[in-house]
Parts: structure tokens; sequence; C-alpha cells
């Protein structure tokens, strides 16, 4: 965090648009946000500028990076390309909402003991599109990983120990549901 935002001010520049507000309604990491937002700003900028969850990144602002993903009612979505305004009575979660009681979840944990990250840049975007993939398929093969992981661009690690991360976790996610 920067000076400005221990002191509430945003150092992140978002030019309004001018157009009138609107309120949107939503469900951010299991939390109600109900609020006035400008009409034309991006799920993206809502959740950086307007929520202060900065781990979805603005990569390319087009969609083709993956770098943004959030999980917006259940699907891997790209937030620099979705109108806050399409999130409207939705369901979102960020990398943010991944952890638990302030513990990191098996996902993570396992992108961290198999080396799946390195700059760290793409990690947020890969961790949503594999949680994605792991609530909709708990035993993903590795052509459904490579497929789920498509959209998401890393230039660090070689994709490699990515999908190693996301076929260990999917064994302990199964393993911890059959204990439980």
């Amino acid at each position: 965090m920067c000076e400005k935002h221990n002191n509430k001010e945003n150092c992140i520049t978002y030019v309004d648009s001018g157009f009138r507000k609107v309120w949107i309604n939503c469900t951010v990491n299991g939390e109600s946000v109900y609020t006035h937002i400008d009409p034309t700003m991006t799920l993206l900028n809502f959740l950086r500028n307007e929520l202060k969850l900065f781990g979805s990144k603005e990569g390319c602002g087009e969609g083709e990076c993956g770098a943004c993903t959030i999980i917006m009612n259940g699907a891997a979505v790209n937030s620099c390309i979705v109108l806050a305004l399409e999130a409207m009575d939705a369901n979102i979660l960020t990398v943010e909402g991944l952890n638990k009681n302030g513990k990191l979840s098996i996902l993570q944990r396992e992108f961290i003991s198999h080396d799946a990250l390195q700059c760290g840049f793409c990690t947020p975007g890969m961790l949503m599109s594999a949680r994605a993939l792991l609530d909709r398929n708990p035993d993903p093969n590795e052509s459904e990983i490579v497929e789920a992981i498509a959209g998401n661009f890393c230039r660090c690690t070689g994709y490699f120990p990515i999908i190693k991360a996301i076929t260990s976790a999917a064994k302990l996610e199964r393993e911890e549901m059959n204990n439980e």
C-alpha cells in the first residue's frame, strides 16, 4: 500500500466518464457491496479502484492475457472486458477470497510448493482459472487443466509447474473432501 492508501485516498488514476452514477449491488468474496459507480467502469476497475482489491491485474486490457481473471457466478471471466454493471446481483470471487480464516487455500499452497509462480503477475489469474476448473471438475486430467489455463499467459514458469500444482491441489482437495 502506498502512503495515499493509508490516508484512504486513491493513488490509481481512474478517469470518470462524467455520466450519471448508477447503483451496483453484488457480492464480492462473501461480502455484500452496494455503491454508486461510473456506468462505463470495468469490473476490474471497480474491484481495484472502488473495493481496493489489488490481486487482479490489468495486463492487456483486451481480455487476452488472463491477469485479470476472477470468478463471476461460477465462471472464470476476464474482468478487464466486463462492465461492472454486468456484475449486478452477481457472486464474485477474487484471489483475495481464496484463503479461509487467514490461511492459504490448498490451491495457493500447491502453487508455492511446486514453484508455480515467479514474478507473480499472472498468478492471481492462474489461481482463479484453476479454481473455476476445480469447482466444476474436481478430478481434471492434464488436457483439461491446459484448456482451463489456456487464456492465462505466463512468461516465467513455462506452465509445467502450474499444471503440476493444479493436479496436486485437485488430489489434495479430493482427499480432504473424502476425510470430512
